[in-house]
């Protein structure tokens, strides 16, 4: 039995609690250890790379830009429906998620649209700087919407929509999506061009339809990672460099709905294909610089 004992003590000496000292005080003592610990750490939250805070937690992010294309105010839509849309419904929008597996543990972080406003695109991209943010940059999402919006994604049916359905869900709101009419580009994309390149990713696709070549693009998958380390103080650049990316998704669906469409003449409105996109974005990049 001595022995026994003799072995547990040199057990908790090993782990660094005192023989004689109960479990439950070694406990007490590790925790006021610990919060000692986090009182000495001070954190000091990063600047947001860019935009306005307008609520706790949740920047916007807002841009216009002049488009040829406003001379023609509707637009067909790619489904075939014979009745043209007033470009002013379009809603154009993409988000950028905690992940992609989708279910109640993923999140968006960020909301970005554009929209036909008065001879101009006005880009409104929203993101959380703060995760108590995301039930009001849900409510203004809702809340700046046309009237009688018509939703335009890509892939959006699949990921984008019942993933803003179940936050709205979880945060007791009404989502706007209800008996909306919601334009998937990605599946005219693929009844067009599948087969023809090698996928039918947007920036596949946008690279060789559309002429657009992005230069020091983030790759989706990096979006998560970057407002992670934004949210831990460690570098907001890359958070910059994310909303670069989706502000271009959502132009190129401006564009890419106009190439769909087989209206020649909304098409030959534009600037050339190849460089209305990249001239957007270059006057992005020169309004919105990225963060040191």
């Amino acid at each position: 039995m001595s022995t026994v004992s003799e072995r547990l003590r040199t057990l908790q000496r090993q782990i660094g609690r005192a023989a004689d000292q109960p479990p439950a005080l070694g406990l007490r003592n590790e925790l006021r250890r610990l919060m000692r610990r986090r009182e000495r750490s001070s954190f000091v939250p990063l600047p947001a790379p860019a935009g306005v805070e307008i609520a706790p937690g949740l920047r916007l992010v807002e841009q216009c830009f002049p488009t040829d294309a406003l001379a023609l105010r509707s637009v067909r839509l790619p489904w075939g429906d014979p009745i043209d849309v007033d470009r002013q419904r379009l809603v154009c929008f993409d988000t950028e998620t905690t992940g992609l597996a989708g279910g109640v543990g993923t999140k968006a972080f960020m909301i970005g649209t554009a929209c036909w406003r008065d001879g101009t695109i006005v880009t409104r991209q929203l993101y959380l700087t703060a995760l108590a943010g995301e039930a009001r940059m849900l409510d203004v999402f809702a809340d700046t919407l046309p009237s009688d919006p018509v939703f335009v994604s890509y892939n959006g049916r699949s990921y984008d929509t019942p993933l803003l359905k179940g936050r709205y869900r979880l945060h007791r709101q009404l989502h706007p999506f209800e008996d909306r009419p919601h334009v998937d580009l990605l599946y005219p994309t693929r009844r067009a061009y599948r087969g023809v390149w090698e996928n039918c990713r947007l920036q596949t696709i946008e690279r060789n339809l559309l002429g657009i070549v992005r230069d020091d693009d983030l790759p989706g998958s990096e979006a998560p990672a970057a407002w992670l380390a934004f949210l831990r103080g460690q570098s907001s650049r890359n958070l910059a460099r994310v909303l670069d990316h989706n502000r271009q998704d959502v132009i190129t669906l401006t564009c890419l709905l106009d190439r769909l469409s087989g209206d020649v003449a909304a098409q030959d409105a534009h600037p050339p294909v190849s460089t209305a996109p990249e001239r957007i974005l270059r006057e992005v990049r020169e309004q919105v610089p990225l963060s040191p």
